[in-house]
Order: C-alpha cells, then sequence, then structure tokens
C-alpha cells in the first residue's frame, strides 16, 4: 500500500514538472516582447538565485571547495551561456519551431556518451538519430524538401547549438556528481554576476516591475526551480524510473497548445509532424 501510494505522489511530482515545463516556451515569447534576452534571464537567474538559496538552508551537502569552484564555473556555461543562446533563439524564430529544436539535446546526449562516456550506441539508438533529425528536416523545411528558406538561419543555428551545449552540460554534471541544489545555487551566483555585467555592456539593466518580475518568476521558478526539484522528487521516490521519464514526452505536446493559443501562433502541420517524428526517434533510442 506504501508503495501504491509512492509511486502515486512520483506520478503526480512528475506531472506537475511536465505541465509547468510546458508552460516554458510561451513565457519565454512573452518575456522577450519585453526585456532583452540578457535582460530576461538576468531577472529569472536572480529570483532562481533566492529560490535555491532557500532550499539550500534546508540540504545538508558535504562538499569540497574544488567542488564548489567547479559547480560555479559550470554556471557559465548553465544558465549563462545557454539560455542566452536559447533566448537569442526564441527572439529570433516562432516557439513552434525553437521548443521541437531544443527537445532534440536529447538525441545529441547520446551522441556525446559516446566519445564523453564510451557507451555503445545500438542499431536501435542509430535510427532513433535518424527520425529524430528526419523530424527537424520536416519542422525546418516545413515539409517542402527543397527549401530551407522558411526560418532565419542565425536563429535556427543557435536553436541546434543550444542543444549540444545543454547535452554536454547534463554529461559534464553526471561525471560530476555534484548535489543539484549546490549546483545550481553556485552556477546561479555566477551566473548573476556575469549578466550584470553584460546587461551594463549592451542593453541596460532591466526594469524592475510587477510585469518583468512576473517573466523572471517564470523563467527561475517554473523552468529553473520548481519544476526542476519536483522533477527530481518524481525520480528519488518512483522504482520505474522509465515509467516517470516517458511523461516529458507529454511536455512538447502540451506546449503546442499553449503557444497557439496564448501566443496565436498559427501551428503549421510540419511543426505537429516533425515533433512526432523527433518524439520517435527518442522513443526508438529508449531515452527515458
Amino acid at each position: 500500500m506504501a508503495t501504491r501510494s509512492t509511486e502515486r505522489r512520483a506520478l503526480l511530482y512528475g506531472l506537475t514538472s511536465v505541465a509547468l515545463w510546458s508552460t516554458v516556451a510561451t513565457g519565454f515569447k512573452l518575456g522577450l516582447r519585453e526585456l532583452s534576452p540578457a535582460q530576461l534571464l538576468l531577472v529569472g537567474c536572480l529570483i532562481a538565485l533566492v529560490f535555491f538559496a532557500l532550499v539550500r538552508a534546508f540540504v545538508t551537502v558535504r562538499m569540497s571547495a574544488r567542488q564548489h569552484l567547479v559547480a560555479a564555473g559550470m554556471g557559465v556555461v548553465n544558465p549563462l551561456a545557454y539560455y542566452l543562446i536559447l533566448f537569442e533563439a526564441y527572439d529570433r524564430l516562432p516557439a513552434q519551431i525553437v521548443q521541437p529544436l531544443n527537445f532534440t539535446w536529447a538525441i545529441v546526449i547520446a551522441l556525446l556518451a559516446i566519445p564523453m562516456l564510451r557507451q555503445r550506441l545500438p542499431p536501435r539508438g542509430w535510427v532513433g538519430v535518424f527520425v529524430g533529425y528526419a523530424g527537424v528536416l520536416v519542422l525546418l523545411t516545413r515539409g517542402e524538401l527543397a527549401s530551407f528558406g522558411h526560418f532565419d538561419a542565425v536563429g535556427v543555428a543557435l536553436a541546434l547549438a543550444s542543444t549540444l551545449l545543454w547535452a554536454w552540460y547534463w554529461i559534464m554534471t553526471v561525471r560530476l556528481g555534484i548535489h543539484p541544489v549546490v549546483l545550481m545555487l553556485n552556477s546561479f551566483a555566477v551566473a548573476s554576476v556575469l549578466l550584470v555585467i553584460v546587461c551594463l555592456t549592451t542593453d541596460g539593466l532591466p526594469a524592475i516591475n510587477w510585469e518583468t518580475l512576473g517573466y523572471g518568476a517564470w523563467v527561475g521558478l517554473v523552468e529553473m526551480g520548481v519544476a526542476f526539484l519536483l522533477w527530481q522528487r518524481a525520480l528519488a521516490l518512483t522504482r520505474h524510473a522509465g515509467r516517470v521519464g516517458v511523461l516529458i514526452f507529454l511536455a512538447p505536446f502540451l506546449s503546442l497548445v499553449l503557444i497557439a493559443t496564448v501566443l496565436g501562433e498559427v501551428i503549421h502541420p510540419s511543426a505537429v509532424a516533425g515533433l512526432v517524428l523527433i518524439v520517435a526517434g527518442l522513443v526508438l533510442a529508449r531515452w527515458p
């Protein structure tokens, strides 16, 4: 009975995380209407920093000075570089394009794991990679395989680059074995300082009002904070990580619904078809 109750809690935490993550593409686009990528990220990082500082007060972890320094250094990659690149892509492209492209980070992990973790990708995994990137091709050509001119080329390059950066970061954090809360706290502290410098030398510091704080909270709490911890909790509680992990595939489809209803983007059939192929590629590669 206790096991059933625990599994139900894990499922609830997982579904809540997915529901929260499905809103972030919409939140990013709305926030970028009012703020530059660096400004939006700065407000989000500051709010996330406060959040993880509060969480850290309830977490007992022993770490060496070297681990603290490494965790701080990782902040240059994530959230700083990763989200600056991703937000710039969202600023240049429709959300229905960036969101599926960004979801291919899981395919990139499978490829990077070959040289970085010395893992072998079985034939089924290679089929999954092929199917997933066929989805990218459909997405970018809108089904017209002879045409690539529909979208901003720099934005597409940035969206794909973000998947490489995130996949590298994910693998490195697994190898380093640093407690996730400490990792996030140190990373956000460093990124916040650097983002203040970036803003001062480019677009200026963001105006602080209820609207910008709301978008910052969307980034810093929904995307980076609460959903992250709920997902970690779901995986810690369940005995069937694969069952919980597969829930993440719901997020991009829910996201498309919000992109259409809230942002008013007319969802092109190729966006749905491309996303279906990307998810099919992940399933074939047994990503969960």
